[in-house]
């Protein structure tokens, strides 16, 4: 399992109003390129976020469901992308002092993505998740 940190200089209750606006996804997860519907429960567990990953013209439509939330401190996805297969995000949100350390796990649990050599895969995904938490600081620090 890949897992990154970044501490961000916003409160658990600012980064935790991003995470809960489903509309702002593709703002911060890379790889998705657009939001088609947000399910009017997110982010409790069961809701849905129905998004589109790539680049236009080669789009593909999937989703992304919670599986388990603590609303401010913990957000656990299954997040599929076709025809990669299905990943599991498991999203910490952890108070220091004035700012949020966040801990972002991500690992393939399904599909063609297992099929990677996990070593290979830590590295793609932590790349990946750098620049993810990156933009989530961004967006949380933003409204602090």
């Amino acid at each position: 399992m890949s897992i990154n940190t970044r501490t961000v200089a916003a409160t658990p209750d600012q980064v935790w109003d991003v995470l809960s606006d489903g509309w702002l996804y593709p703002v911060w997860v890379v790889g998705a390129s657009r939001m088609r519907e947000v399910d009017d429960r997110w982010p409790a567990a069961g809701a849905q976020l129905h998004h589109s990953v790539g680049a236009w013209p080669l789009l593909l439509d999937d989703t992304t469901e919670v599986v388990e939330c603590h609303p401010g401190s913990m957000l656990r996805l299954r997040a599929h992308a076709r025809p990669f297969g299905t990943a599991e995000v498991v999203l910490r949100l952890q108070a220091t002092g004035p700012d949020t350390e966040i801990v972002m796990e991500e690992d393939a649990v399904s599909g063609a993505g297992r099929l990677v050599p996990k070593p290979v895969r830590d590295v793609q995904l932590t790349w990946r998740n750098v620049e993810a938490l990156r933009r989530l600081a961004y967006l949380a620090e933003g409204r602090s």
